[in-house]
């Protein structure tokens, strides 16, 4: 203490007892202090482990990342990874997901503290935090946009009902059924000892595949192993839930779909997460399915384009779970009628086994398949001239009609006629006002058919002529599954006449005589099997402008001649197509492994995914050129493009453009780290314009 410094008190000489008594001035006392308080609304830190890493629910994707936040005192017990919370991020109350908590940060500046923990419930666990991550990576997206897919929506008052008890583990299934497919028991041996295996499986025609598929799962779930079963729409899930539900019990079995209410979806996903269920059966809203310790993961018919995620970043279902089994050990299973170019690049790698019968056997499984081609025999009946219905597929049908079978009947497109064009030079007939295509609406107006109109303003057309020959006549481009109804039941009068479409699907059918017409992949099942089926307008499939047309074509025709009864009982499938394509010989020999071979090989030459990996940036001339000029390529890299995409504005520019980015699939990786930082720096300059980046698109014509 300086001398400068006042003594205190107690610290001063006391006065002499013989010197004169003077009269002292009492010192001022002071008050004791009092224990310091906190200024209203101070929050303390947490004891143990207060800081915690957040995702921020914000769609950017240089923002991409985890944020540290103090974690209060008062949140200690209910801040648990995994949880949701609502935090204060640029000034506004955001949601997020607590994924850890540490005792150290890198944030040199004081941390902000969490607001609340919306719920304590452990929604995102690790396991499926680390898929999230990768398929963000791999689709060159962002976190919160995979977790928007990955979790459903929060519903307190059934978060709060008490946990439901783990299903028992159910006894080990029979399975001999797989005894008619090579390696097809070495799978399921596979299954029931807990290793992992991965396969393409090529199902037979009339094979119960819903039952096959259950019983794969509940092999796993012998085990005390989870199962997650995809398939692409709610008829594929309502067999395979049953077929589940007969071998593995009601309470093992939980049906994930998005048409379910908020309170009931939860409820499920919730049952999943806790580990009360084992086998989870779902469309493309399953793939992100948290089961405790899984052992498989199957994709049912992976070629239908539902198996795509219309949102951001668009995953497939394929790919997810393919990922998850080599990041979980698991076991992979993808199956089908047809089979996909991905499915064979799995096969041709050694990554996957392909489960197939021998021919013996698939010859007494199939039915006989009818080839012809536009200059067919008309059959004699008028109905079916005026139907242009060949004549062996009259004369299938009416096979089939005696033999008091079903015939199925499949269109390629819906309504009655989708599309009409010049009746001698075959130009597609448009409207004279906007230049949009003409069609017929079907129907009649004072007693007389209502003329061709436009499908874009509507208008009527009701003196037509072509600008490139001259001529008045039209004729349907394709005619639609509700004009093929009507002709095919003036050809057969008394059999009754069935639709199967957008507007009503129908699952199955009696196994009673009766045309069903439908539009491919409405396909209603027949009790029983078909007698007979015909794919009618062959050439509409194969001549769409589409990189996968002949996949997808065969696709469809093999998912209709699947429902038919053997050749040995009568069964028959007349496809409208020339027998020389190589698409209809695959579907004469039933062989798409061939096909799908084909398929890669001509991929592979052309430079088209699965054999690259690509990526698609599409937006404003400006914001496609933006990311393209700030695009690192690896070595292999090579942009196509860009091309203009929809309408042209006055000085005849495009409004959106498209440019494709193709890469070895060895730098697959790096094109997606590469997009995604492009875009990262793009929304750090806060551009306006938006751009949507997908890696390995469908749709790439």
């Amino acid at each position: 203490m300086t001398s400068s410094e006042p003594a205190p008190l107690w610290d001063l000489p006391e006065p002499s007892r013989s010197a004169p008594e003077q009269k002292a001035t009492p010192a001022k006392k002071t008050p004791p202090r009092k224990p310091a308080r906190s200024r209203k609304g101070q929050q303390t830190p947490a004891p143990e482990l207060p800081v915690a890493k957040v995702v921020v629910d914000i769609p950017l994707a240089h923002l991409d990342r985890t944020f540290d936040y103090q974690v209060p005192e008062k949140l200690h017990e209910s801040a648990v990874p995994g949880c949701r919370v609502r935090v204060r991020f640029a000034g506004q109350l955001v949601d997020g997901y607590l994924i850890e908590r540490t005792d150290k940060t890198e944030y040199e500046r004081k941390l902000a503290y969490l607001e609340r923990v919306t719920s304590s419930e452990p929604v995102l666990p690790p396991s499926l935090h680390a898929v999230c991550r990768s398929v963000a990576d791999r689709y060159a997206g962002t976190l919160s946009d995979v977790l928007r897919l990955a979790l459903p929506p929060r519903h307190a008052k059934t978060e709060a009902e008490p946990p439901a008890e783990p299903a028992p583990a159910p006894a080990a299934p029979e399975v001999s059924a797989w005894s008619r497919y090579q390696r097809g028991e070495a799978f399921l041996e596979a299954l029931a000892e807990s290793r992992q295996a991965n396969a393409v499986w090529q199902a037979l025609p009339g094979e119960d595949w819903p039952r096959r598929l259950a019983e794969a799962a509940a092999t796993a779930a012998s085990q005390g192993r989870g199962a997650v079963l995809v398939v692409p729409d709610h008829r594929d899930l309502t067999r395979v839930h049953e077929a589940c539900v007969e071998l593995v019990g009601e309470k093992g079995v939980a049906a994930l779909i998005a048409g379910l209410g908020p309170a009931e979806r939860y409820r499920r996903w919730l049952s999943v997460l806790r580990g009360a269920v084992r086998v989870v059966v779902g469309t493309r809203a399953a793939m992100f399915a948290p089961v405790a310790d899984p052992g498989l993961f199957v994709v049912w018919d992976d070629g239908d384009d539902l198996h795509l995620d219309p949102h951001a970043p668009y995953p497939h279902v394929r790919d997810v779970l393919m990922d998850r089994a080599h990041a979980t050990k698991s076991s992979f299973l993808v199956g089908g009628f047809a089979r996909t170019a991905e499915a064979q690049l799995l096969v041709e790698s050694g990554w996957a086994h392909q489960i197939q019968a021998a021919r013996a056997e698939l010859r007494a499984a199939a039915p006989r398949v009818t080839p012809v081609g536009e200059d067919f025999d008309v059959a004699r009946d008028e109905a079916a001239r005026v139907a242009r219905l060949p004549a062996v597929a009259f004369e299938a049908a009416r096979q089939a009609f005696a033999a008091g079978l079903p015939a199925l009947v499949q269109v390629p497109r819906r309504g009655y006629v989708p599309g009409l064009s010049c009746g001698q030079c075959r130009t597609p007939a448009h409207c004279r006002r906007c230049a949009g295509p003409l069609a017929l609406p079907g129907g009649s107006a004072d007693g007389a058919p209502r003329p061709p109109a436009c499908r874009w303003c509507g208008v009527p057309e009701t003196a037509f002529r072509c600008p490139a020959c001259g001529s008045v006549r039209l004729r349907a481009v394709v005619v639609g599954a509700k004009r093929t109804a009507e002709e095919l039941g003036r050809a057969f009068p008394g059999v009754p006449v069935r639709t199967s479409g957008a507007a009503e699907v129908l699952a199955s059918v009696p196994g009673r005589p009766a045309l069903v017409v439908c539009t491919p992949g409405a396909e209603p099942v027949a009790e029983g099997g078909y007698g007979a089926a015909l794919l009618l307008d062959g050439w509409a499939l194969l001549g769409r402008q589409d990189l996968r047309a002949a996949e997808e074509t065969l696709r469809r025709w093999m998912a209709a001649g699947a429902l038919v009864r053997p050749a040995s009982s009568g069964g028959r499938v007349i496809v409208g197509a020339e027998a020389g394509l190589a698409v209809v010989q695959a579907l004469v020999r039933w062989d798409p492994g061939w096909h799908a071979s084909q398929e890669l090989e001509q991929r592979r030459e052309l430079g088209f995914p699965p054999a690259v990996r690509m990526a698609s940036v599409e937006g404003s001339p400006t914001a496609v050129a933006s990311v393209l000029d700030d695009l690192p390529l690896p070595d292999s890299g090579e942009v196509l493009g860009p091309v203009p995409l929809g309408d042209y504005d006055d000085e005849g520019n495009a409004d959106r453009e498209r440019a494709l980015v193709r890469v070895a699939r060895p730098e697959g990786r790096a094109l997606a780290a590469a997009v995604r930082d492009a875009v990262a720096r793009r929304d750090a300059r806060k551009a306006v314009e938006p751009v949507r980046v997908q890696l390995d698109p469908l749709a790439l014509i």
